[in-house]
């Protein structure tokens, strides 16, 4: 079973998507009312993680891990408070944007690589960077099969990228819960 978080209006064929009303990733109840702990293969989140407090960010990695089977995963994508281009960090803010009809949906936290990693390490996983800016603001890229989780906001995908040019960016990782299950 594959899980898109927080959808929206992202639907790809082969995975279940979810919305913010019926399943709220901060809240352990939410999770078991729909989902047997280990019962998924694959959880997807594209910008969602951003919209959470850093605790409930951590309570939510948490849940992903005890939800996911061994060896199952979650790409998940936030946008990158390292990305130099002013408009960008502008959009990105803590307090904005979002629906104006919804404040709950504006920015709580602007993550970094390091911090966004040490969100779902803390919760027993091993990340891998896919996407990301450093601290200098050079981006860094590897290359990650949209099969396994297509994220828009990225390098390859966003067309307001073009040639050399970066005009959208996002931290996108794979964090995989080890063979070897902690307790959490």
């Amino acid at each position: 079973m594959k899980v898109i978080l927080g959808a929206g209006n992202t639907r790809y064929d082969g995975w279940i998507a979810t919305q913010a009303d019926e399943l709220d990733i901060r809240k352990g109840e939410d999770w078991a009312a729909r989902y047997q702990p280990g019962s998924i293969d694959a959880l997807l989140a594209e910008h969602v993680w951003e919209h959470l407090a850093l605790d409930d960010g951590q309570a939510a990695a948490r849940h992903s891990y005890r939800y996911l089977k061994p060896d199952g995963y979650i790409r998940c994508a936030v946008p990158d408070g390292n990305f130099r281009n002013e408009w960008y960090q502008d959009m990105i803010q803590v307090g904005g944007p979002g629906p104006a009809d919804h404040p709950a949906a504006t920015h709580r936290i602007v993550y970094d690589y390091r911090t966004f990693a040490a969100v779902f390490e803390q919760a027993g996983f091993v990340v891998s960077l896919l996407e990301y800016c450093d601290e200098d603001g050079v981006f860094h890229y590897t290359y990650w099969n949209e099969r396994d989780g297509m994220i828009g906001r990225s390098y390859r995908f966003d067309t307001r990228n073009t040639g050399d040019k970066l005009g959208m960016v996002s931290i996108i990782i794979d964090a995989k819960k080890p063979l070897t299950i902690n307790s959490y």
